[in-house]
């Protein structure tokens, strides 16, 4: 999950997607933030090219953060076709955002 690539804008890493973007706006402080993370790792194996799993930090990139109007950490945004189509704050099991994203991609 932790492959980095450099993209010249958030939009164009969206459009350019084939697959739906999971967008997890996080912290480095925030330790829900920190659990999610290792569910992200789970589900981003178990979805593996069905979803791309992308990680914003709100604190380095915070105009992506108010653009999308990201109060709550963490909080979690499906892009499809570089359109946000869910929205998910807060930690969730597994099995549960598994269970929300199988019915959206």
């Amino acid at each position: 999950m932790s492959t980095k690539k450099q993209f010249n804008s958030f939009e164009e890493m969206l459009s350019g997607s084939d697959v739906p973007v999971l967008v997890d706006f996080y912290a480095e402080w925030c330790g829900p933030c920190r659990m999610m993370a290792t569910i992200l790792e789970q589900v981003n194996a178990q979805l593996q090219g069905r979803i791309r799993v992308v990680k914003i930090d709100t604190e380095k990139y915070p105009q992506l953060a108010n653009d999308y109007q990201i109060y709550a950490l963490p909080t979690l945004v499906l892009f499809k076709q570089g359109k946000p189509v869910e929205r998910i704050e807060g930690v969730l099991q597994s099995s549960d955002l598994m269970q929300r994203l199988e019915s959206l991609i």
